[in-house]
């Protein structure tokens, strides 16, 4: 969480609606059936000025539309908050063994009775249930190359998708790996070798036999109490990656791949959106413009990343991973300064302490910056490489970039299981002590940085994977153990390690990206980016709350936390066409205990 203001200024931040909803779901005897999700979204959607290159004029206030989901509960009855709209409303209603009911509306002044059909079908129940069920059938031989498989293969999009279950050959994967290797993956050599094959013998055995693919987990009843919004931003061609909620009652987006910064105003659906700046001599790309060379559209010259939050004068702080910048916004008078760094390659991840300074990672070289504010003064601390090999390679990772540029294909080089030459310092955050904490994805391990001396330490992870990481009130360090399906908390004073498996079932079949800490509730949020959920889990008891999304191939990567308890997130896929209806959406979702002081109790 960043600190009581925002929820201040975000506690009751529903856009104004003009109806309330009661729908009804009845099965097929008319008997009620719980844990429907609900959903209803504005069946002509609200007209934009997408004059510039298909997307919104920059600069110019515009309107998205708000879509409402809710839950039925033992009565079969969903309560929303509908806004007015003149073009009327759709109604979908969702429930895991049913079929979806989907109908037009057009007064919402009366309840709505909607009648569900169970369904038997096994290839049916098997197509709606979400991508890890599918994914946890792969097998590539080993529990190693698993882990590998999904460490390098599900960082931009979910694995087991329906696009993935439709016969592609073994060619057809190979092609479409050494893609995904152009966009950053290291899948490991012999991960590589074997995977074509057993992915078509995977597939086809799914969908010759699709009973076999497992269930997922049930939906709890205590979601009858939970609501959740959506505002649409960006297009198929998007990647909303982070977001930011700023005290000043806007959310911030940012799109990676197009280089535009969303400002959205959630009680109204009115935004706005702001180009990153360029500077003379960036071109199409930046530093690494091969590496979307095949991608259909794109506009990103500086990639816009991650997003903080500065306390002092509510500046946002951006990194723009394919440029050797920082990035700086006034939300007031929307004017961007662009911070060039001495040092460093793809900045990524970004944290700011209490004396202002500006941290972050630079992943490809391996580094921590920081910009203290007060002085202006640059620091860069290198993170110690694994092996000679690993520091040679780092050294020369911008030759191969600018190599591959001239037709060098990186998927050509070889890649050993440990991703020797990228550790990849990735998630940062700041314990309430002022120390800085860095993980280290490929490496398995972190970082402790002295914020006075700049000395560091590395603690082993007991994981794989430790992607992002946040700090609750107590100064421990929970950490996303994304190749393990659990989250990972640290406890410095203790110098101890707690494992938490994810809720997800399959158990092991998740791939948590994000996390973060309600730190006045002492909830953990964890975004379930592999099964279509966020997840929360309570410190205090070690229970789970699971909310599934209300669409389909849902990719969230960051999570922000408001102080009245509710979390706004993101659809950040990369292709965003694999979402659902190939909207990418920005969402809050206001759990049963949202407004509470502490727990997770309603």
């Amino acid at each position: 969480m960043r600190g009581a203001g925002i929820g201040l200024a975000l506690a009751g931040l529903v856009a104004t609606p003009a109806y309330a909803l009661d729908v009804v779901v009845l099965d097929a005897a008319a008997a009620p059936v719980d844990t429907v999700m609900v959903t209803v979204w504005p069946t002509v959607p609200a007209v934009t000025d997408k004059s510039d290159n298909g997307y919104a004029k920059v600069g110019a206030l515009q309107q998205t539309d708000r879509i409402a989901t809710a839950f039925t509960g033992p009565t079969g009855t969903a309560h929303l908050d509908v806004a007015e709209h003149a073009g009327g409303w759709t109604v979908r209603a969702r429930r895991p063994g049913f079929d979806d009911v989907v109908t037009p509306v057009s007064d919402l002044t009366a309840p709505l009775t909607l009648t569900m059909t169970a369904q038997s079908d096994p290839m049916k129940l098997a197509q709606a249930r979400p991508s890890n069920t599918w994914a946890s059938l792969v097998d590539l031989g080993s529990p190693e190359l698993n882990r590998n498989y999904r460490m390098q293969c599900s960082f931009c999009h979910q694995q087991g998708l329906p696009a993935m279950r439709s016969g592609k050959s073994e060619q057809g994967w190979s092609d479409t790996i050494a893609r995904m290797i152009g966009y950053g993956s290291r899948l490991w050599s012999e991960a590589r070798a074997v995977a074509p094959a057993k992915l078509v013998a995977a597939y086809q055995d799914m969908t010759a036999h699709p009973e076999k693919v497992p269930e997922s987990r049930p939906w709890d009843q205590a979601l009858s109490s939970a609501r959740m919004e959506e505002w649409p931003v960006g297009d198929g061609m998007s990647q909303m990656h982070d977001m930011l909620v700023h005290p000043n009652g806007f959310v911030y987006v940012g799109d990676n791949t197009q280089d535009r910064l969303y400002e959205v105003n959630p009680k109204t659906g009115e935004f706005t959106v702001y180009k990153m700046p360029r500077e003379p001599g960036d071109t199409l790309g930046g530093l690494f413009a091969a590496r979307l060379a095949a991608f259909p559209k794109h506009e990103t010259y500086t990639s816009i990343h991650s997003l903080a939050l500065s306390r002092k004068d509510g500046h946002l702080f951006l990194t723009p991973s394919t440029q050797r910048r920082i990035i700086e916004f006034d939300p007031a008078t929307k004017a961007f300064t662009v911070h060039e760094l001495n040092d460093g390659l793809y900045p990524h991840t970004i944290r700011i302490d209490a004396q202002d300074r500006v941290w972050f990672t630079l992943a490809l070289s391996n580094q921590v910056g920081m910009i203290d504010r007060a002085t202006g003064e640059q620091h860069f601390i290198d993170l110690p490489a694994r092996s000679w090999k690993e520091a040679f390679t780092i050294h020369i990772v911008p030759l191969m970039f600018k190599l591959a540029e001239y037709g060098l294909p990186l998927s050509s080089l070889g890649i050993d299981e440990i991703s020797t030459g990228t550790p990849l310092a990735y998630g940062i955050d700041i314990t309430p002590d002022g120390v800085v904490w860095v993980a280290r994805l490929h490496a398995n391990d972190l970082a402790r940085i002295d914020p006075v001396t700049l000395g560091i330490e590395m603690i082993p992870f007991p994981g794989h994977g430790p992607r992002r990481l946040r700090t609750d009130a107590n100064g421990n360090l929970w950490i996303t153990a994304f190749g393990d399906s659990a989250v990972v908390r640290y406890d410095p004073a203790a110098r101890k390690f707690d494992t938490f498996p994810m809720p997800t079932m399959p158990v092991g079949s998740d791939t948590p990206y994000s996390i973060n800490v309600d730190r006045k509730r002492g909830v953990v949020w964890v975004t379930g980016t592999a099964s279509d959920t966020l997840n929360a889990l309570d410190i205090r008891t070690g229970a789970w709350s699971v909310f599934p999304l209300p669409r389909r191939l849902f990719f969230t990567r960051d999570i922000e936390v408001a102080d009245d308890g509710s979390i706004y997130s993101s659809n950040g896929a990369f292709p965003a066409w694999f979402i659902e209806g190939g909207q990418p959406t920005l969402i809050h979702v206001t759990p049963p205990w949202a407004d509470a002081a502490t727990g997770v109790t309603p």
